[in-house]
């Protein structure tokens, strides 16, 4: 118990980045963000499983698809996790950290049909903006109009995905 919180003191010490959100801010935006993130790896994890797992007659153009939105999706990884360590927060560590957040489900199915894994991934892409702007509602209570500002694009590039999902799904 003791080593455990030295761990915690030298995370304060050494991991605290000053900012004027104020200790409730940093603790509740921090956290907003480790669960966003641990969604993002979930979905950008997902979203490379049916890449590589794609068949069918639409092959190259689904396979196509999912690697662009797998690039996108990864693309927000660093700057989640960044923006929490910039208002003095610290971000997820590992898989099993993942695992214990994340809210979006796994699929490790031998095989799933291309429009099953389309019709999952606009699922989840939903889910994801549903996160995306409970977190936003978050800075919003809190004054903290930079992490909103990055949620707004982020929320704009989930909705875009699921919109293309969407339409393919509807054929």
């Amino acid at each position: 118990m003791t080593q455990q919180l030295s761990k915690t003191a030298d995370s304060d010490r050494f991991l605290r980045t000053p900012t004027d959100l104020g200790s409730d801010a940093t603790r509740d935006i921090a956290a907003g963000l480790a669960g966003l993130l641990a969604d993002v790896f979930t979905l950008y994890l997902k979203t490379k499983n049916f890449h590589w797992h794609m068949s069918g007659p639409n092959f190259r153009d689904y396979h196509l698809l999912l690697d662009e939105h797998g690039d996108q999706i990864f693309a927000m990884t660093d700057a989640i996790a960044e923006r929490a360590r910039k208002i003095g927060g610290t971000t997820i560590r590992s898989i099993s950290d993942i695992a214990g957040r994340q809210r979006i489900l796994d699929n490790n199915a031998d095989y799933v049909g291309p429009q099953d894994m389309l019709a999952e991934l606009h699922g989840d892409n939903k889910q994801l903006v549903a996160e995306l702007r409970r977190v936003h509602e978050l800075c919003d209570s809190y004054s903290d109009i930079a992490t909103a500002s990055l949620i707004e694009g982020w929320i704009d590039e989930s909705e875009r995905r699921g919109w293309f999902l969407y339409e393919i799904c509807r054929a």
